[in-house]
This record gives C-alpha cells, sequence and structure tokens, in this order.
C-alpha cells in the first residue's frame, strides 16, 4: 500500500490535465486540445515517476519533453507564438487559443495549484540555461529585478502598437517575433549566466512571464514544506537552490518565496531529510 501511495502525485498531476484535455476538447470542439494536454500531462506524470524512483535526469526529461515539443512544433511547425506576445496577439483579437489557453492554464490559474512548476519542468527557455555550468548561484543575488517588469510592459506596447497601427499581416509579424524573441532570450539568458555565474539569472531578472507567475504562486498548492524539528539551520538547502529560496520555514512570505521552481534539489541536499516536496 506504501509503494502504491507514493505514486498518487503523478496520477492526480495526470488527471488533473487530462480533465483539462477532455474539457477543452468538448467545449471548443478541437480535439488538439485533447491530444495536447494528454501530452504534457504524461510527460509530466513521467517525470514525477521517475523523480520518485530516484532517476538523476528525471526533470530534465520532461523539460526536453515539454519545451521541445512547445518550441519545435507549436512554435516553428504550427506556427503559433507561444511566447508573451503571443498571448497579447490573441488576447487582443479577442480569441481563446493557443497562447491564451497556455497562459491561463500554465502561467495564470495553474499556479495557483503548481507555483511556478512550470519553469522548473515546461520552460524552453530554462531547459537551455539549465545545461549551463552555474547550476548554484556563485553571486549575491541583485536587486535588478524591476527589469523584468520593463520587458512585460514592452511586450504590451509592442503588440497593442502593432493593432493600432494597423500593420497587415500580423500571424506572420507574431510568428517573426517568436523566432526572433527566442534568440534574444537565449543570447540574454547565456550572457547573464557567464556574468553572473548564473544559470537562472534570466529567470529571475528578466523573464516578463514571471509577473503573471509570481503573485498565484504565492497561494501554491504544492510547495516545498520543511519539518522545522529535524531542520538543524545548516543552510544546505538554499546553497543547493538554484533559485535562492529560504526554506528552513514554512511561511508563505519566505525570503524569495514566489522564486520556488519545485526542483527538488533543496530536498535533495538536506542532510537531516526535513525538506519534503
Amino acid at each position: 500500500m506504501k509503494e502504491q501511495k507514493k505514486y498518487a502525485a503523478p496520477l492526480v498531476m495526470f488527471m488533473a490535465f487530462e480533465s483539462i484535455a477532455v474539457g477543452l476538447w468538448l467545449w471548443l470542439g478541437n480535439i488538439f486540445y485533447f491530444f495536447n494536454f494528454t501530452y504534457i500531462g504524461g510527460c509530466i506524470a513521467l517525470g514525477l515517476v521517475l523523480y520518485i524512483r530516484h532517476y538523476r535526469y528525471a526533470r530534465l526529461v520532461v523539460q526536453f519533453s515539454v519545451g521541445l515539443y512547445m518550441l519545435v512544433y507549436l512554435g516553428l511547425i504550427c506556427r503559433e507564438n507561444m511566447q508573451i506576445e503571443g498571448f497579447w496577439f490573441y488576447l487582443f483579437s479577442g480569441v481563446f487559443e493557443a497562447a491564451t489557453i497556455h497562459y491561463a492554464v500554465a502561467k495564470i490559474a495553474g499556479p495557483f495549484f503548481f507555483g511556478r512548476g512550470w519553469c522548473g519542468y515546461a520552460c524552453w527557455s530554462a531547459m537551455i540555461f539549465d545545461l549551463l555550468p552555474y547550476r548554484t548561484p556563485q553571486s549575491p543575488r541583485k536587486k535588478i529585478g524591476w527589469i523584468r517588469y520593463i520587458v512585460f510592459c514592452g511586450s504590451l506596447l509592442f503588440v497593442a502598437g502593432l493593432f493600432l497601427l494597423g500593420v497587415p499581416d500580423l500571424e506572420t509579424v507574431m510568428f517573426r517575433s517568436f523566432v526572433a524573441g527566442n534568440i534574444i532570450y537565449y543570447a540574454v539568458g547565456i550572457i547573464l549566466a557567464a556574468a553572473l555565474k548564473d544559470n537562472r539569472a534570466f529567470c529571475k531578472y528578466v523573464c516578463p512571464v514571471t509577473v503573471f507567475l509570481k503573485p498565484a504562486s504565492y497561494f501554491s498548492r504544492i510547495r516545498v514544506t520543511v519539518d522545522t524539528e529535524k531542520c538543524i539551520s545548516c543552510g544546505m538547502c538554499k546553497r543547493a537552490c538554484p533559485m535562492e529560496v529560504d526554506m528552513t520555514t514554512n511561511a508563505r512570505s519566505r525570503e524569495n518565496g514566489t522564486e520556488c521552481i519545485l526542483c527538488g534539489k533543496c530536498v535533495e541536499g538536506c542532510p537531516t531529510k526535513a525538506l519534503k516536496l
């Protein structure tokens, strides 16, 4: 029974995505959404099973399975802009599909349930950044998180400007901006990682999507918790954390609490097994 119980989380996660898959299929009458969310939910569930079985590259499997699917298939082959500009484009167009559904599920409503799990398991930018050599920050955190708000507003103004100016063939413009945007994101992310010796520097300071993710993540149902009786305040968890979250308290207001990407590095690094995901 105990052996079976530990696989409850992957099953619940898969069923949650399957509910979304079936619901969107029936609501919008498009079977694509059934296959889309079934695939993503299946990849996440598989990753959780591998994590439970202590497979070293469990999270990487999910990152590339979901990340490449969204970047290559949805973005480059289907020509859907899945970046934040695509969200604004479909929102202004009054269309609930593609990027608007993606953002609604993964980045606006979803974080109330799984926090910033998107950042840790599905982001196609972070899947590359996590391969860089600075898996734990080698320098103190900088107070430049305000940059993300500038990028966020810039993306909104860019798309709004296209509509106000009546730019023709907007779908082609959106596709080209998706390609250009990803090139810029990867370049800036790699340069920042090298300069600050921190793989996740882009996520902390530049990524505009975190403007959506952070507020909802504060209330996340899935989060790392600490058994304060076992904790010896050694600091190993924070040193292992790529996002520098203080895991020595269960308070919602803990330092960098809305930055947690559920990677589990703190759980693995705790010498007294005081942390649990």
